[in-house]
């Protein structure tokens, strides 16, 4: 039977911030939207991940004002976004009025469909923001896609995966996406999950596979997924990809063509596109952001399970510091780490933490000397139920006594937005109800970008609602 093969496209989003750090602009990739929603894709990833913080931090440029513009160019392609569950864009859980809020506005500035995730996989973590997807999207035929983030445990079975699919099928996702962030999901094994998610979830519900390459195996990890019957996968354009971000587009494109599984993409028109794209590479490789290291098969990587986007961000992170030769010793701790932490999936905001505490443990010479926040939250149980137990000896020593938690961690949060607006009117920074949603996720990254939207002279609201770049 005839099986057309649906691609989603992250060139906009998750390949650039794989191998540059998210740090394409706007304007890099305003030349060829138009041509982008030509294609025929499912979909193209644009927005949420990291671009959200990137967008304020480096790139003086408001988020909001990006998805905008992006929708004024993909008129009949979807925008798809990264979500983190409970924890939005951010790094800590926010309260359920303002994941609500979040949700609402994303959909009514142009996304179309929301892959929503939760670092641990713990299913209460996205219970306000699948419920605020269902709810906001309807009215645009906005689409609700759970993911699983894969990894390999000792506790990540195929019977836990489908068990996990099920549950967020119940809970209303559209599509259940299987979200390979490291490569660590091989070809066969591929296979054998596709096959039986397809099995377990009802015909309608759409399986999306989502894998970078990493290790090399990316191309036949779809490949395999294709043949057992997948429905949509993610590929980047050849510029930017392969190596930490996604297989690319183009020869996957190719190798379908005049098979059942024929994605109906015209070569051709990504051709001029992919040559667009290269140039953008060029800048970001000669502004730094881009370390061509990144492109690279590492099959290391199967051992210590660091995803793309966690690499290219350690790699950076090391080389500020002058301490870039610190790299194998960094990624060889990464996996003793996750294992005392009871081995969550190494996906935002878990792997920044494991990587965080690892780089210390490292660099101070002795483990868990110094301990982040964050660590200690995480063996606490604030952002949810880890896989395993946790090493309790490494426990007692981060959290010193403190209390643990069972429950839903957002159940401790009272209502938020209704305040921070306040403050943010006070301040006079606000010029549209998503400021305040940036100050929520990033207080100080937002307010720095505020003053120096108002030494400009301000955004004017309709400019910005009209697509107009301001350069």
């Amino acid at each position: 039977m005839s099986k057309k093969v649906l691609i989603t496209d992250t060139i906009l989003r998750d390949a650039h911030q794989s191998h540059a750090a998210t740090r394409m602009r706007t304007e890099q990739m305003l030349p060829v939207l138009s041509a982008l929603d030509e294609v025929g894709y499912y979909s193209l990833e644009g927005w949420g991940g990291a671009t959200y913080d990137s967008c304020m931090r480096f790139l003086n440029e408001d988020p909001w004002e990006r998805l905008r513009i992006l929708k004024k160019y993909l008129k009949k392609t979807p925008i798809q976004m990264l979500l983190r569950g409970q924890n939005l864009l951010g790094y800590r859980n926010y309260a359920d009025d303002l994941v609500e809020k979040f949700v609402e506005k994303c959909f009514e500035n142009g996304i179309g469909v929301i892959r929503v995730f939760d670092a641990l996989n713990d299913p209460r973590n996205l219970e306000a923001s699948m419920k605020a997807i269902k709810k906001y999207g309807a009215p645009v035929n906005g689409v609700c896609e759970a993911a699983i983030s894969y990894t390999t445990s000792p506790v990540h079975t195929l019977e836990y995966f489908v068990k996990l699919a099920k549950t967020y099928e119940d809970m209303g996702a559209d599509n259940i996406c299987v979200k390979d962030m490291a490569n660590l999901l091989l070809p066969f094994d591929a296979f054998d999950l596709v096959t039986a998610l397809k099995k377990a979830l009802r015909p309608e519900t759409k399986v999306h596979l989502h894998t970078h390459n990493t290790t090399g195996t990316g191309d036949m990890v779809n490949l395999m997924a294709i043949k057992a019957g997948v429905d949509i996968v993610d590929t980047a354009l050849s510029p930017l990809a392969n190596g930490t971000s996604q297989p690319a587009t183009e020869p996957l494109v190719a190798t379908l063509k005049g098979t059942q599984y024929d994605t109906g993409i015209d070569l051709n028109k990504l051709i001029p596109i992919a040559n667009h794209f290269k140039k953008v590479a060029q800048e970001l490789e000669k502004e730094g952001s881009l370390n061509p290291k990144v492109r690279q098969v590492d099959v290391n990587t199967l051992i210590y399970q660091v995803p793309g986007g966690m690499l290219s961000n350690l790699m950076n992170q090391l080389k500020k510091a002058g301490k870039e030769e610190k790299l194998p010793e960094v990624l060889a701790e990464v996996p003793n780490v996750r294992r005392d932490c009871g081995y969550p999936p190494l996906v935002t905001p878990s792997s920044q933490i494991v990587g965080t505490q690892a780089v210390m443990n490292v660099v101070m010479g002795e483990r868990y000397k110094m301990v982040t926040k964050e660590t200690r939250d995480l063996f606490a149980g604030k952002y949810g139920t880890l896989p395993m137990p946790v090493n309790e000896e490494v426990a007692e020593k981060v959290l010193k006594g403190e209390k643990r938690i069972t429950y839903r961690p957002a159940d401790d949060l009272k209502p938020e937005y209704e305040a921070l607006k306040k403050e943010v009117e006070e301040k006079g920074y606000y010029t549209q109800e998503e400021d305040v949603l940036s100050y929520a996720l990033f207080p100080e990254v937002a307010e720095n970008f505020f003053k120096w939207r108002k030494a400009r002279g301000g955004v004017d609201a309709d400019m910005a609602k009209s697509g107009v770049y301001p350069v």
